[in-house]
């Protein structure tokens, strides 16, 4: 019976690719969609990975008074100290001051922002030196004029990353030796980190902000340590340190990075939903198509039928074969889609830069999906065809 359908669709093969095309495109869009899901969700795991291990952020918040929205009281280091000192979830502190700042090398110059950091900050961030060294406490005490710059700010100063080790880059006029280049990072969504620069945290203290109000404190989590534990015993200790009394609203705000990430994965993976949604409906009608054409392939062989009834066909062989022929039809549909899929998901992954995988699983989804199409929609005009009169069929011109 496979082989009389093959041989059906070889002899209509235009028409049998457009009655395909819709299961075609349907499956092909199901296999990219599930492909796309999984791509955003591998892109924003490698971005919480990038934000080092379970760390949160602290920043100066706001609060409401009489209704109106007051401006929230500066962090400082007093702050940090506290948290590290006080707060028993808490294994590691980075305080940070920031600001946009002109960087110039030679006769180049570019705002970039500068963060003034403590040496904890690689270990708690998850940075990695690519080559030379980051800076040490002791270069912290010393105040020392040294600086680590992100993969992409050699670029930006016109030259490369293993020529600017060593080089002098002046910072509010202030002469800056860079020890050392970070691995490349990206974007974590809220800006692209690759193009900063980072000095010993006293260094930005005392010699080029001059200020001890922080930017931020980023707050490295113990292991085993629950994200609402962690936020908890950080609340108590600023609350205290602000003089918060009870009742009050915080002037701080205390952010895992990570549900930012986890706002966009879920949006993508409504997104995917949605579309796969679409792609669906694109089999039901390529489904619905391949009815159609099975009626009136029934109607262009209703002599044939009769000759095989009056052969001593049954009403099951009948049925049976145009079955067959529709999910045949579905089948090869659906074996051309899973290779236009996989075509377009290479191509997608090649553009957006993301590791995209063909899921097997997904692949076997769409595949038998259309399968099942073909066998639903297959249904009617094999029973139309099954209870022609043979009579009246071997009449039919």
């Amino acid at each position: 019976m496979i082989l009389v359908a093959l041989q059906s669709v070889r002899a209509n093969l235009f028409r049998a690719f457009l009655t395909m095309l819709g299961i075609i495109i349907g499956v092909a869009s199901v296999i990219t969609m599930i492909a796309i899901g999984a791509g955003a969700r591998a892109a924003v795991d490698q971005q919480i990975d990038q934000l080092g291990a379970s760390v949160l952020s602290i920043r100066s918040g706001s609060f409401m008074r009489m209704g109106v929205a007051q401006s929230g009281a500066q962090l400082t280091i007093k702050d940090a100290d506290a948290i590290a000192a006080d707060a028993p979830s808490v294994i590691g502190v980075v305080p940070e001051i920031a600001g946009q700042l002109q960087i110039k090398l030679g006769n180049r110059n570019e705002n970039l922002r500068v963060a003034g950091v403590t040496a904890n900050f690689p270990a708690i961030q998850g940075y990695t030196v690519a080559s030379g060294r980051s800076f040490t406490k002791a270069d912290e005490a010393s105040r020392r004029a040294v600086a680590v710059v992100g993969s992409a700010v050699a670029g930006k100063l016109g030259t490369n990353p293993a020529a600017i080790i060593g080089q002098t880059i002046y910072i509010k006029g202030i002469a800056f030796e860079v020890l050392g280049v970070f691995e490349e990072k990206g974007s974590t969504g809220f800006r692209n980190v690759d193009e900063q620069v980072w000095i010993p945290f006293y260094t930005a203290r005392y010699r080029v902000f001059g200020t001890e109000q922080l930017d931020s404190i980023s707050a490295q989590m113990a292991p085993g340590a629950t994200v609402e534990r962690s936020i908890v015993e950080i609340e108590r200790v600023m609350r205290r340190e602000h003089q918060i009394q009870p009742g009050k609203d915080n002037d701080f705000s205390i952010a895992d990075p990570r549900q930012f990430f986890n706002v966009r994965e879920a949006a993508a993976n409504i997104f995917a939903i949605l579309l796969a949604g679409i792609a669906s409906i694109s089999l039901v009608v390529g489904g619905i198509g391949i009815m159609n054409i099975m009626l009136v392939t029934v109607t262009e062989r209703t002599r044939e039928i009769g000759i095989r009834k009056a052969l001593g066909a049954s009403r099951r062989n009948i049925m049976l074969q145009f079955v067959v022929e529709a999910m045949v039809l579905c089948m090869l549909g659906g074996a051309a889609g899973i290779a236009l899929g996989a075509g377009v998901t290479t191509l997608i992954a090649r553009i957006a830069g993301w590791n995209m995988a063909i899921s097997p699983t997904a692949v076997a989804l769409a595949f038998g999906f259309s399968a099942a199409v073909g066998l639903f929609f297959g249904i009617w005009p094999a029973r139309k065809a099954a209870g022609l009169d043979p009579i009246e069929a071997l009449r039919y011109e």
